[in-house]
């Protein structure tokens, strides 16, 4: 008895949601080939932003590519679309990681293909529809991929963070491991981590902001924040937004989207 009074009384409280004044975030969850989600969410976001004067982030939770057909689209988009005044923040998902393992080890492609990488490799005309079985097959699609890989989409995924910390936040793409402290996390876990991490109820360091599990609706709890919504399959794409000790949500979907019951995947 004396033992479980001395852990309840050790319990930390959950971390006030919290960010520097007169500053804005807004958190979009995993894209997945969605250009055409993309395009109606920016737009809503810049009619929400329209008349806020202080200091706005525009955070991406990665996986911005496979699934959907319009990752070079979205990878461009991302690249153009950069509005003055606005700092961006953009964070690697694995389906990012495993592109650009990819281009280093073609071996890879074994995996990447049961996960949504044909779309990519579609988009940026480095396969057709015929699914690769010979290491030769992978070694030529790795081949092209490189060839018609812009630099700037290269430099892009390589360039992007594995979290970022604002305030009471830490935006991270899959989450974190429950038993390290956040200066201890590894990429490993930030990219791939799932259900130890979702089915965590203890409080962190701070609020951990993620996307990579997808959910119906978004999760808002006192230790996480989940938006990945399934935009892929769903046509819902979440975004996150948050001020002060405010948290809100803005999505947009496609014209016909089907009955959202989505499983989690990689």
């Amino acid at each position: 008895m004396k033992q479980l009074i001395n852990r309840f009384l050790k319990t930390k409280p959950y971390p006030t949601p919290a960010l520097p004044d007169n500053t804005r975030v807004y958190c979009i969850g995993d894209i997945h080939g969605r250009h055409d989600l993309l395009v109606k969410l920016l737009s809503q976001i810049k009619r929400d932003a329209a008349g806020f004067s202080g200091r706005v982030l525009m955070i991406y939770l990665g996986d911005y590519i496979d699934r959907g057909m319009q990752s070079r689209e979205v990878i461009e988009e991302l690249l153009q679309n950069v509005q003055p005044g606005i700092e961006y923040v953009y964070l690697r998902g694995n389906h990012e990681q495993t592109m650009l393992d990819f281009l280093r080890e073609e071996s890879v492609g074994r995996s990447w293909f049961t996960y949504g990488g044909q779309t990519t490799l579609a988009s940026y005309n480095a396969c057709d529809a015929k699914i690769p079985t010979k290491r030769e097959d992978f070694i030529t699609i790795q081949q092209r991929l490189l060839k018609n890989l812009p630099r700037s989409h290269f430099q892009f995924l390589n360039n992007t963070l594995f979290s970022y910390s604002l305030g009471s936040y830490f935006f991270v793409h899959a989450g974190i491991n429950p038993d390290l402290s956040l200066s201890r996390q590894k990429p490993e876990n930030m990219l791939w981590i799932r259900n130890e991490f979702v089915s965590e109820k203890k409080p962190y360091e701070k609020i951990i902001v993620h996307g990579h599990t997808i959910t119906d609706e978004p999760e808002l709890l006192p230790n996480r924040i989940g938006i990945d919504t399934g935009a892929y399959a769903s046509g819902i794409l979440t975004c996150l937004v948050l001020q002060g000790d405010q948290q809100r949500i803005i999505q947009t979907q496609s014209a016909n989207s089907p009955p959202r019951s989505l499983a989690a995947k990689a």
